[in-house]
Formats: C-alpha cells, sequence, structure tokens
C-alpha cells in the first residue's frame, strides 16, 4: 500500500490596501480578507500540522486556525512573497502610469525585464523549493497546511510540473483560494484546485 502525503496551499486573504505588488511589505489582512480566509477553511480541516509565511497577511491567520485546531504551527521565511523591488507598494495602474510598456515585459519575461532592485526570480524560485521539500520530508505521510503568497504557489506549480520558470505567472492564484498536492510512491505528485477561482 502506497504512502500519501496531501500538501495544501492555501494564499492570503485580501491585505489592507488592497490590490498593488506589495511583495514583501508586511501590511495586515484587511476584514474582507480575513471573512475570506475564514471561509476558504469553513469545510473539513483535515490538517495536521500548519507551516506558514511570517508574513502578517498569512502568519495572523495561521495562528489563529492553529489555536482553533490545536496543531503545530511553524514559520518559514523562505514562503515569503517574492521581493518586487521598486514595484513594491504599487499598484498596476500606478506602474502603467510610469511606464505604459512596463508590465508587459515583465509578463513576457518576467526573468530577464525584472522590476529595479526585485528578487531574482532564480533566487526566490530556489528558496521556495528549498521550503516545500523540506516540508514535505519531514511531513511525510501526513497532510499539511502552508500558508502563503500567490508567487509562491506558482512557482510551487511550476516546479512541479517540470515548468519553465518564466511561466510561472500563468498561473492564476485567487485569494484565499486553495491547491491540494498528492503525493504518493507510486505515480508524480498530481494538484487539485480545490479554493475559489477569482482572479485577484
Amino acid at each position: 500500500m502506497s504512502e500519501t502525503t496531501t500538501i495544501d496551499l492555501l494564499r492570503h486573504g485580501e491585505p489592507v490596501g488592497g490590490r498593488r505588488y506589495r511583495g514583501q511589505i508586511d501590511d495586515p489582512l484587511s476584514e474582507t480578507g480575513w471573512q475570506e480566509m475564514r471561509d476558504a477553511v469553513s469545510g473539513q480541516r483535515p490538517w495536521q500540522a500548519i507551516i506558514s509565511s511570517p508574513l502578517k497577511r498569512c502568519a495572523a491567520f495561521a495562528a489563529e486556525l492553529s489555536d482553533q485546531m490545536d496543531i503545530a504551527l511553524s514559520y518559514d521565511d523562505r514562503l515569503k512573497e517574492v521581493g518586487f523591488g521598486h514595484w513594491e507598494g504599487f499598484s498596476g495602474d500606478q506602474l502603467r502610469a510610469q511606464d505604459p510598456h512596463q508590465m508587459k515585459r515583465f509578463y513576457h519575461d518576467p526573468i530577464g525585464h525584472r522590476p529595479q532592485n526585485a528578487e531574482p526570480l532564480e533566487n526566490f524560485s530556489q528558496r521556495v523549493s528549498q521550503a516545500y521539500n523540506q516540508a514535505v520530508r519531514e511531513n511525510s505521510g501526513q497532510h499539511i497546511l502552508l500558508i502563503t503568497h500567490a508567487g509562491v504557489i506558482r512557482s510551487i506549480l511550476a516546479n512541479l510540473l517540470d515548468a519553465p520558470l518564466g511561466s510561472m505567472y500563468r498561473f492564476s492564484i485567487g485569494t484565499a483560494s486553495l491547491s491540494r498536492i498528492k503525493i504518493e510512491t507510486e505515480r508524480p505528485p498530481t494538484i487539485m484546485f480545490i479554493g475559489k477561482t477569482s482572479l485577484y
């Protein structure tokens, strides 16, 4: 009989300040964001442990949920969002006003057209992979929850699919959306999108 390890990936809800390239700016959840997160876990709660990004928009809800479930919670700096450099704090409209073509350049080539002083995508992918692989290794046969950011989830999914690093922004990860990865000994990891599909 094969052993199954299940990793659920939950993106944080809406932060205070709404939609923008937040990166590692440490804004907390808005009231809407708190409700989104609570709604996302309002059904079955199969998790045996939680691992969270230490940024407030993930960590505060992780603490609430772990208290409610009485399960272990740990924080991993490697699960922080990618650093967006000079884009951090700006909305898409603000960035387009600065340069109407810079976002197109970025999304078509996120490796070659990084925002100024942004974290290199290769470095980001490497730290995320290290965190994910450690979580899988240390929780073999368990069902755990990672509470993190859209970029982190994109990076994990791209790596699992052996997709080119530059393709990760083709995944649309909604606020408070849930993705599930099942790892079995007899087959490659499988991915299931089980949360909401609204774009954000």
